[in-house]
């Protein structure tokens, strides 16, 4: 039996799964490392710690599986978008990895968002006007970084980074190359303008080739560490948004897919370039007759760790004495609270936020507290927020592509009963969850068999999802829902006056 390493290179960790060609896993392992925040808009990343977590991660799924070194034929790759990394001219890092949660390029978004170049760019490339983009984290190195920019000889994302360090081939599939912003998504080519724009020349960007492009070998010594033959097939896989959407089985135009993670998105494939007219949603090439239109959201399960860590401290501690596992435990205090949390809103913009607001300087808040309320009310409030707001993109992508045909849901957030009901009951709609939620490695894989003529029908992943189950919304609940979200949008837009007021308090007044 030959075996396949699928890998998703995240946020906050890497996760590794090892697949023999059926698709039955034989191990997983996931590592992480920290973000970087020394001031309130950065957000980065070392490309060295993510790359040793992903030596260490496919070295345990490889222990685990217990086999041969030539019996793992290929490794393919998801990961994170948006990120930016700079090289010298030795290919080694000049800076750590800018993420998407980097806002330090706001005031040239802000600029272009004004002046109009802004829409212009995202009419031909498909990239919000946001400073997750790496088109805005350019400007910001070239005006206010100039040292580093005159020297950097390449500008790369992570993903690229990692697969050059493995085996010293530098290559960039068009999804990744699409949520760049330097990519014109109706040629799937590297745009002249935002090249011009940003003071880049295409010697400095990587060979840009297909998802399924895939070539042979990896160093001897990370070969050797990782207990694999030297002579394995890199496939380079495409962006965590692209293949989360395949992952779920979100193939055909009209079905959503949705995952929650660190941060969380709505999505679904068009089979030509689609432009929201209000720039709400992005729209990225992934492969032929394939676009993914969809919008992202910072503020996913990363919320929930924040209230877990923040408002239940005691009951995290008492849930390691009991060995229970203490988000559990949140579910079963948010579940003592009726849907609706008795009037307690909370919008949950605790990093600024991309869809649909793409206000980088937006804030938390919780909205309706009355003495009645406990901290019950307020987890609950928590997750049902995170809910809203992705319902609110959801409303964007339906002005867009039409009312859903479907909606699939993956992402840790799926192994909660409670999380997953409220999903359907603010939606309104059946919400289907695949038996295997990890959408994105599994993903991977598939584009591996793809790429080695193990399969030619990407509709076909969907016998390796193993059995689904379906949660329908509760009309007695809904209803509740139903009055409560149009207050939520509602303050969104008055809130907006205030964001960048509160946010330009907290940069000042950081101590």
């Amino acid at each position: 039996m030959d075996y396949i390493i699928g890998i998703d290179v995240g946020t906050t960790s890497t996760k590794a799964l090892i697949y023999d060609t059926d698709g039955n896993i034989y191990g997983k392992a996931n590592k992480g490392y920290p973000l970087y925040q020394e001031t309130p808009d950065m957000a980065e990343e070392d490309p060295d710690e993510i790359f040793n977590a992903t030596v260490s991660a496919m070295q345990e799924v490889v222990a685990k599986a217990n086999i041969s070194d030539g019996k793992v034929i290929a490794i393919s790759w998801s990961a994170q978008q948006h990120s930016l990394i700079a090289l010298d001219k030795d290919l080694k890092p000049l800076t750590r990895s800018l993420t998407w949660a980097d806002n330090r390029s706001q005031k040239y978004a802000a600029e272009y968002k004004e002046n109009g170049r802004g829409m212009e760019m995202y009419k031909r490339t498909g990239l919000p006007i946001h400073p997750m983009g790496p088109f805005y984290k350019l400007l910001y190195f070239r005006n206010e970084q100039p040292e580093i920019f005159e020297k950097a000889a390449y500008w790369v994302g992570i993903k690229e980074y990692i697969i050059w360090k493995y085996t010293g081939v530098l290559k960039e599939e068009v999804s990744m190359a699409a949520a760049t912003g330097l990519l014109n998504m109706n040629s799937s080519t590297w745009d002249a303008e935002a090249l011009n724009e940003t003071g880049l020349t295409e010697k400095q960007l990587p060979e840009l080739v297909e998802t399924t492009d895939k070539f042979r070998g990896i160093k001897s010594e990370y070969a050797k560490v990782i207990g694999i033959d030297k002579d394995v097939y890199f496939v380079m896989g495409a962006t965590d948004g692209a293949l989360s959407t395949i992952g779920v089985g979100a193939i055909q135009t009209g079905v959503l897919a949705i995952n929650i993670g660190t941060s969380a998105a709505v999505r679904t494939f068009v089979d030509k370039p689609r432009i929201d007219p209000k720039a709400r949603l992005y729209c990225y090439p992934v492969m032929k007759g394939k676009y993914l239109v969809g919008g992202p959201i910072n503020n996913g399960g990363i919320v929930l760790n924040w209230a877990h860590d923040s408002l239940f401290g005691g009951e995290v501690e008492a849930a390691k004495l009991l060995n229970i596992d203490s988000y559990d435990m949140l579910s079963k205090i948010a579940a003592t609270v009726p849907a609706g949390s008795d009037g307690l809103i909370f919008h949950p913009y605790l990093g600024g936020e991309r869809a649909p607001l793409w206000d980088a300087n937006a804030r938390g808040s919780f909205f309706g507290l009355n003495r009645k309320h406990t901290r019950a009310h307020m987890i609950r409030a928590v997750m049902e927020g995170i809910m809203y707001n992705l319902y609110s993109v959801t409303l964007a992508l339906k002005e867009v592509t039409g009312d859903p045909k479907a909606v699939l849901a993956a992402g840790g957030f799926a192994r909660s009963t409670l999380w997953t009901q409220m999903m359907a009951d603010i939606f309104e709609h059946d919400i289907v969850i695949p038996e295997s939620y990890e959408s994105g490695s599994l993903a991977a894989m598939f584009l591996a068999k793809m790429a080695l003529g193990l399969e030619d029908n990407l509709e076909d992943i969907k016998k390796y999802m193993g059995k689904e189950t379906v949660y329908k919304p509760n009309e007695d609940v809904f209803k509740r829902y139903r009055t409560l979200m149009p207050i939520y949008l509602r303050l969104s837009r008055d809130l907006s006056k205030e964001y960048e007021g509160i946010a330009e308090y907290q940069r000042e007044f950081k101590d």
